[in-house]
């Protein structure tokens, strides 16, 4: 019997843990009683009651698992983490505030039977704020024609990934972790499947615009260049400009020597304009050297503080029943 793992990233989601549970483990039941199964909630230090529903999940149905993480370690690397963990001939990721609608499993199951290695499901529409949808859209369609490895526009992750592309992110050993630019990069050939976005269902969403730019630009830096290549043309426009600048208030200054007052105006607006340009690059080489500084020092993905449910777990509990 195939075994499917089913991940979800938990962080304070204490009103949707239960019922996205109960939700997927009756998607098992009733429309895939042909597999085994793996529940995986990997918990991103969640600071509300969350990892109290998990203990009890887990100790109510083995094949519920979670592993806590010790601090938060962002949205990208927890779930990363998680898709290694499993045990499954294929992993499906899932959020955990049913924006992901966890009837998708069953769908993207079946395209699996039929050969496809990574199912992935497309958000062509979305109940959530029009301007945020908006927003993404303009990134999606400003790094894909930026990037020089294809990119798959309104993607979050939300799909199914066979083993083997699992063990092949088992290999890659980078601690700047982007799902979704390494399943374009790397992945097998794909089955997209458009889906409608639902709203979240219960709790409040721990994205804001720190962490959407954070996502936006790790994308950015990870797969394309431009950001460096248009310093270095600005640089050398700049300069260009500068200089024809200068040569065209020389030549009036020497042509209308006592009616030809420059000033200091023209010299504060360059300052002003070729500063911020520089500011600007400046920022955006930090963002390059950042994820080159994060990868030279190669630390885990996470540090785990807890496991439930795993291997060592039920044999420790086969030995107490024995003792028993």
């Amino acid at each position: 019997m195939k075994k499917i793992s089913v991940l979800v990233p938990t962080y304070n989601e204490e009103e949707n843990v239960e019922p996205l549970a109960a939700e997927i483990v009756r998607i098992f039941w009733e429309e895939l009683p042909g597999y085994d199964y793996e529940l995986l909630f990997i918990d991103n230090d969640s600071g509300d009651g969350t990892r109290g529903v998990l203990r009890r999940l887990c100790a109510e149905n083995r094949k519920i698992r979670a592993v806590f993480n010790a601090r938060n370690f962002g949205q990208f690397n927890s779930p990363y983490h998680g898709l290694l963990q499993t045990e499954g001939d294929c992993t499906i990721l899932v959020c955990a505030d049913f924006q992901d609608p966890p009837g998708m499993i069953v769908p993207f199951v079946r395209e699996w039977e039929k050969g496809y290695r990574i199912v992935i499901g497309i958000k062509n529409r979305s109940r959530e704020n029009r301007f945020v949808y908006f927003l993404r859209t303009c990134y999606y369609r400003l790094i894909k024609k930026l990037s020089d490895v294809e990119q798959i526009e309104h993607f979050t992750g939300f799909g199914l990934y066979d083993k083997s592309f699992v063990d092949i992110l088992r290999q890659l050993h980078d601690p700047l972790t982007f799902l979704r630019g390494i399943v374009a990069e790397m992945g097998y050939k794909r089955k997209e499947i458009p889906y409608e976005q639902q709203l979240r269902r219960g709790g409040r969403t721990s994205n804001n615009w720190y962490s959407l730019y954070d996502a936006a630009m790790l994308g950015f830096t990870s797969y394309t260049k431009i950001g460096l290549r248009l310093a270095t043309f600005a640089g050398v426009l700049c300069s260009g400009a500068s200089i024809l600048v200068a040569l065209v208030y020389l030549v009036l200054k020497l042509l209308h020597w006592e009616q030809f007052a420059a000033g200091n105006v023209p010299i504060l607006l360059c300052v002003c304009v070729f500063g911020s340009v520089q500011m600007f690059f400046t920022g955006l080489l930090g963002e390059y050297i950042l994820g080159i500084s994060a990868r030279m020092m190669n630390r885990p993905l996470v540090v785990e503080e807890e496991r439930i449910n795993f291997e060592q777990d039920s044999l420790q509990a086969v030995r107490e029943e024995e003792s028993v």
